[in-house]
């Protein structure tokens, strides 16, 4: 679907068709162009109207691009990422959204809904501001928008976290190792994000491009320590999950240290017992406890019971149990 504003004479408007004139080098009109899934037929307005590289074009229709920023002639090309934390598939979907900035048009390729994107087309009908203050404004609203939506979803990431280290303390059980490494997985996927776009709005910020006046730069300033604000938390999160690892092994590994040293004490305590059960049934003569045939089993057993009695008294004391 393509979707096209024009702003001119303080005016912003939606048409239908692009008039070439507008794209002139004398041109005081404001265009941008939005291309959401857009199929062969419409992605031509990239290579016939606005005349963009083949490469640039071919990067735009593919499905996932490496965040990045290039330089033509005439125009800037950038690739940069939107977000979804997906609890259920563990991982962070992304959604590359291309855009091509040039001197008085924006021009936006993306693959089915933007929420930054949305927003700005219902408003930019009643708010003259949106597209009226440049191409270059238009594409740092733009870029402001999706790196805001990045809290929320980072946020839901964070939640899943605590919900992951209560349940290692609560229950701790192994199959809890393969949740925990699949949450490392999405610190990974998110850093993949973070870390590339951060360079690329640090060159913006930095103005190694002549189209960037030094206004806009310093508001790409503000997105870039955004993105590395969003790159530390995510560091602070592989530390974290690797904490919560270690926590897990060591709780597991203390619950098994509690079931050796319970069987430990049933093998210490039963070893005399075999023992004496093994004296008294062999078949020779052994000294007989007074009181005759009948009694000899229960001063076996009394002395059994003392004997356990007496191993159990000493393993308290000395801290065993």
């Amino acid at each position: 679907m393509v979707t096209i504003f024009v702003h001119r004479d303080g005016q912003t408007e939606q048409v239908s068709s692009l008039d070439r004139a507008w794209l002139g080098p004398t041109s005081q009109t404001t265009v941008w162009v939005d291309l959401a899934s857009p199929s062969i037929p419409e992605s031509l307005i990239l290579s016939d109207t606005f005349g963009f590289h083949a490469l640039a074009v071919a990067n735009a229709m593919s499905a996932i691009q490496y965040p990045r920023i290039e330089a033509y002639d005439g125009y800037l090309y950038v690739v940069l990422h939107g977000i979804d934390f997906r609890k259920a598939e563990h991982g962070f979907g992304t959604r590359d959204v291309d855009f091509f900035v040039g001197r008085n048009y924006l021009v936006t390729v993306h693959p089915g809904f933007s929420r930054t994107i949305e927003q700005l087309r219902e408003h930019c009908p009643r708010n003259a501001k949106i597209i009226g203050e440049g191409p270059v404004a238009l594409f740092h609203r733009i870029v402001d928008g999706m790196v805001d939506h990045y809290r929320p979803e980072v946020e839901k990431f964070e939640g899943a976290l605590n919900e992951l280290e209560e349940a290692v303390f609560e229950q701790s059980n192994p199959e809890l190792v393969r949740d925990i490494l699949a949450q490392k997985r999405d610190v990974s996927s998110l850093r993949r994000v973070t870390t590339p776009q951060r360079d690329v709005i640090g060159r913006l910020a930095r103005r190694e491009f002549v189209d960037i006046s030094s206004e806009m730069a310093i508001r790409f300033r503000d997105v870039y320590d955004h993105l590395v604000r969003l790159n530390d938390e995510a560091s602070l999160f592989q530390d974290r999950i690797t904490g919560i690892l270690d926590a897990h092994l060591s709780s597991v590994s203390n619950r098994l240290n509690q079931v050796m040293k319970v069987l430990t004490v049933l093998t210490t305590i039963f070893m005399p017992l075999t023992l004496l059960s093994g004296l008294w049934g062999m078949n020779i003569a052994l000294p007989r406890f007074p009181g005759g045939d009948t009694a000899q089993f229960w001063w076996i057993v009394g002395l059994m019971t003392g004997l356990v009695g007496t191993m159990l008294a000493i393993f308290r004391v000395r801290r065993w149990l």
